[in-house]
């Protein structure tokens, strides 16, 4: 094997202002991390068309008032955007705009306005422009609760117009992604040509397919995550996410479960899959970074761990199973942004942390031409660790700060040694089971008649 040329993992990285401060320089940057990853990503045969790239972003405040502006439109203080892979066909294209709207108003949001989203399609090879969707963002004013309330508006509208699919919809970030060369996102979208929009946090990522089709909807990012990798354990996990639909109870869930139920959409990806997971456990109140230290743990068996951390993990894995495998995942809400790597570490990245405050993070070093006299630190994830950067605080977390922090919120310990049941120390019965005769069960089933 030639290993030289050999492509066997997608590509991704982030770009990320640690005091939150905004700019175009973000932006530009994932993008040249992006188009260095050609090597990670998929394309067929004619060379032409990807397995699809994307990025994530802060929604540019200004830069969406200052466009919508030109229309007449005035965004309100709150309100969400959400970027629409619509059917092309005009009549299901109108009655699934119809149907968003009638349920943003049922949810008690406002709809603003569509804005159909500028692309140059000229770009495309053949394949990708045949099944090009017709590419959409939506406006909606909400309240302070608004991030919750998109989330239910789209469980619903996903379950009803299956055509289209909602590559984002949040008050925080936006995706956009589609069936390109690694080349083609930037020239695509114009928005992303545009100076100002402006971003204090960008996730990229280039799709080398290994389990689905490629597609416009299957690009990366999901809603919150980037993932390089594969979910191995990718059928217990989903099962076991349905089996305990019924068992689990917020206020939020409790409120709209009939919206929102089944978690997990098993026409996704592996990596879509996890995503629905990890969103529908922080639309239920859960921190992000705890929620990924819970479905992807630390092998927290390992003798020389600290007790308080085994005890967190041993606590949580009563109740969620690891989603394990090759895997390295980048993940955010808007205000923080992570990573975390799979307990083997077979899916590297590598970091540098810059004097102008900057994280940069990728599959790779070599990525960004970075000059030497500006990098404070050089380093990498290490097996099952996690690094977190948030903007609102502005610092980035360490991975053994992160977990002790969440390892001593709670006495996982104390709880586990007065609650935690074992299999061997149940009692047995003992008395035998009784064993019906023939005659018996025919009379339990109804087969006999008898008189009296």
């Amino acid at each position: 094997m030639n290993y030289e040329i050999e492509h066997d993992a997608c590509g991704i990285g982030t770009v990320v202002q640690i005091d939150g401060k905004q700019s175009y320089d973000v932006l530009d940057k994932a993008l040249h991390i992006v188009e260095k990853l050609e090597h990670r990503a998929g394309k067929d045969a004619s060379g032409k068309v990807g397995d699809g790239v994307g990025i994530l972003l802060q929604i540019s405040d200004d830069f969406f008032r200052n466009t919508l502006k030109k229309d007449n439109i005035k965004l309100p203080e709150h309100y969400g955007v959400g970027m629409f892979f619509l059917p092309r066909n005009k009549l299901l294209l109108n009655q699934h705009k119809k149907m968003f709207e009638k349920l943003v108003e049922q949810e008690g949001c406002t709809f603003i306005t569509w804005r159909k989203v500028p692309c140059d399609d000229s770009i495309l090879g053949q394949k990708a422009k045949d099944c090009m969707p017709s590419i959409y963002q939506a406006f909606v004013q909400g309240d302070t609760d608004l991030e919750q309330k998109l989330y239910v508006i789209r469980r619903e509208f996903e379950k009803s117009c299956k055509e289209t699919y909602v590559a984002s919809l949040s008050s925080r970030t936006i995706v956009y992604k589609g069936m390109f060369l690694v080349s083609q996102l930037r020239k695509f979208y114009f928005d992303l040509q545009d100076e100002n929009y402006k971003s204090a946090i960008a996730i990229v990522h280039s799709r080398f397919s290994t389990n689905t089709t490629p597609s416009w909807q299957r690009a990366h990012p999901n809603r919150y995550i980037a993932h390089n990798g594969e979910i191995n354990t990718i059928r217990a996990n989903v099962n076991k996410m349905l089996a305990r639909e019924e068992s689990m109870h917020s206020k939020f869930l409790d409120e709209n479960s009939s919206k929102i139920l089944p978690i997990i959409n098993t026409s996704g990806s592996d990596s879509a899959m996890l995503d629905n997971a990890l969103e529908f456990l922080v639309m239920n109140g859960m921190p992000l970074e705890k929620t990924v230290m819970i479905l992807i743990p630390e092998p927290w068996k390992h003798q020389t761990m600290d007790q308080k951390k085994k005890d967190f993990y041993h606590y949580y894995a009563t109740m969620m199973e690891p989603w394990d495998g090759p895997a390295a995942i980048l993940f955010s809400d808007g205000q923080k942004v992570g990573a975390v790597l799979d307990r083997n570490g077979l899916r590297p990245s590598r970091y540098y942390l810059t004097s102008d405050n900057m994280l940069i993070l990728s599959s790779e070093v070599g990525v960004l031409d970075i000059d030497e006299k500006k990098i404070v630190k050089k380093s990498r994830l290490e097996p099952g660790k996690m690094l977190l950067v948030d903007t609102k605080k502005k610092k980035l977390i360490e991975d053994y700060d992160l977990k002790n922090e969440y390892a001593s919120s709670n006495p996982y310990g104390e709880w586990l040694d007065n609650h935690l049941l074992y299999l061997k120390d149940l009692p047995a019965p003992d008395k035998k089971t009784h064993i019906h005769s023939q005659h018996e069960r025919d009379i339990l089933y109804g087969s006999v008649t008898t008189n009296g």
